[in-house]
């Protein structure tokens, strides 16, 4: 049977709800589920809390849920490039748990592979090992992480089939894969959807077992966090290589 829904509003629409918790995949601004996201802030749900490895940037990505005051604890393991999430952090309207990026992904990657917790050396004798348990393996310390399992799920793939099988690009891989096996119901929009056996077994990153509905991806922008340039080799002028995105090179008359 299909997993293809008509959009992204009518693919949430009866899967979300106050102080649920939503894992979120992509990285910044690359690879995220941005219709997904938008029509999350469109459903006006509140207290959410949200797991992701940041919350993008004022105005985009996750940080639309920011602005739009829905979100009650972010799990993440990076806040540097979204100054409302900062701010409301620092002032203590919003509830923060800092998770070491690569534990991070490993608590995903245990909640889809139904591991209850796990024992790791990071973070020991830091702040991210205050309240956690302890354990001496072969005279090492460790501490105990817990999985995360999240109620709904949300990525963004670039190409998939009807069935919900997933193929990333990219930095997409980065934390999409974990974070689909992480929900107890996983939401995926997809760039290219095709009819079943389109794709090559060897190519499918993640399953359809894990994936309960699909939206198409509308195009649009890809946005960057930080973009930088350089100089063209042998430009006399260092600085004309650099040119506004929204103010083209003018056209000689």
């Amino acid at each position: 049977m299909s997993k293809l829904k008509s959009g992204a509003a009518a693919a949430l629409q009866d899967v979300l709800w106050d102080g649920m918790t939503l894992a979120v995949g992509g990285f910044g601004l690359s690879g995220i589920p941005a219709d997904l996201i938008e029509a999350v802030r469109d459903s006006g749900v509140k207290d959410l809390t949200v797991v992701s490895n940041n919350m993008g940037v004022d105005g985009k990505g996750l940080g639309v849920l920011i602005e739009a005051g829905q979100v009650r604890k972010v799990i993440a393991s990076y806040v540097g490039e979204n100054k409302l999430f900062a701010e409301q952090y620092l002032a203590g309207n919003l509830e923060v748990e800092f998770t070491p990026q690569g534990t991070l992904a490993e608590r995903l990657r245990a909640g889809g592979a139904g591991i209850p917790a796990f024992y790791t050396k990071t973070g020991v004798g830091t702040l991210v090992a205050e309240g956690k348990p302890l354990a001496e393996f072969d005279g090492e310390t460790y501490l105990l992480e817990r999985a995360i399992r999240a109620d709904v799920a949300l990525v963004h793939a670039h190409t998939a089939d009807t069935d919900g099988n997933l193929i990333y690009r990219y930095t997409a891989q980065n934390f999409n894969p974990v974070v689909a096996t992480a929900g107890a119901v996983t939401v995926a929009e997809a760039e290219v959807i095709v009819e079943p056996g389109a794709l090559d077994p060897n190519h499918i990153i993640t399953p359809g077992v894990f994936v309960q509905r699909l939206v198409q991806a509308s195009a649009r922008v890809k946005d960057i966090e930080q973009r930088t340039v350089r100089p063209r080799s042998g430009a006399a002028d260092p600085t004309s290589a650099v040119v506004p995105a929204a103010a083209p090179a003018a056209v000689p008359a």
